[in-house]
């Protein structure tokens, strides 16, 4: 399958330790910019995908289960030169799923606004389902912490809640439907979180509504040896709320990571 990646314009040097980074739902490889870019300028083979049907790679399918995306994922990898995945919401299923059901291509996760199940509520469902350009400002007016709903960016001239929905109206609205409705029938993850045989980071945003921070706890706890760090002042769409301390917490994991094959088995 032949997606795109971005390497935030610098070539991925030989031997550079791999990390990819995993939109969440109706996204793309964007809301990464920060954090993709100062990893690809600071020691690290750094990708961010866009998933089938997402950004530039609209002109594939968008996959409907949250095991698909993971196959997907693991396809792009490959177990020669595993990667360190960087998941929020969606994405975090994607990578979690991806380490469970592929250990081989899998040397750490982060995990950001995570939880083992995430239910969408029927009215939001009905409403992407129809095309409905509600479902994206009820997305994010949930999405973001007091930050994002006041009008704050860190970066200067930005707004954060409308960068959001701009990006999600820019899309398929056909494709964030398949990916609510991926994340509603997503069933396996306290099965997946056993099944982890990596370094792990659950990041939680202490004000985050979709996840709140009482599911990433949860998570964590399913996952052998996961750590969790919680960053004050955020919503669910922590690494735009609060880029540098998302960062941090990234960067945290990435040290713990040791180059090479992860253990354990692949399924595939």
């Amino acid at each position: 399958m032949s997606v795109h990646v971005s390497t935030y314009g610098r070539r991925p040097a030989a031997g550079a330790p791999r990390v990819l980074l995993i939109h969440g739902a109706g996204m793309d490889h964007t809301v990464w910019a920060l954090q993709g870019r100062h990893l690809a300028f600071h020691g690290h083979a750094a990708l961010a995908v866009d998933l089938p049907g997402h950004g530039r790679s609209r002109a594939l399918p968008a996959l409907p289960t949250v095991e698909a995306l993971a196959d997907a994922v693991a396809e792009l990898i490959g177990p020669e030169e595993p990667a360190a995945l960087v998941g929020h919401s969606m994405g975090a299923l994607a990578a979690l799923a991806t380490a469970a059901r592929h250990p081989r291509h899998v040397t750490g996760l982060c995990l950001l606004g995570a939880a083992t199940r995430m239910p969408v509520h029927p009215e939001l469902l009905a409403l992407a389902a129809a095309h409905e350009l509600k479902a994206v400002e009820l997305m994010c007016d949930w999405a973001f912490g007091p930050r994002g709903l006041s009008g704050g960016n860190p970066m200067p001239g930005g707004w954060l809640q409308g960068g959001a929905r701009a990006l999600l109206r820019r899309g398929d609205p056909a494709v964030l439907s398949t990916d609510l409705a991926a994340c509603a029938a997503y069933a396996a993850g306290a099965e997946h979180a056993a099944a982890v045989a990596c370094p792990t980071l659950v990041v939680i945003g202490a004000l985050d509504r979709m996840t709140p921070p009482r599911a990433g706890r949860e998570l964590a706890a399913l996952i052998p040896g996961a750590r969790v760090e919680v960053v004050e002042g955020a919503g669910h769409m922590m690494m735009l709320e609060a880029p540098d301390a998302t960062l941090g917490l990234v960067r945290d994991l990435l040290g713990s990571v040791q180059p090479g094959p992860a253990r354990g088995q692949g399924a595939r």
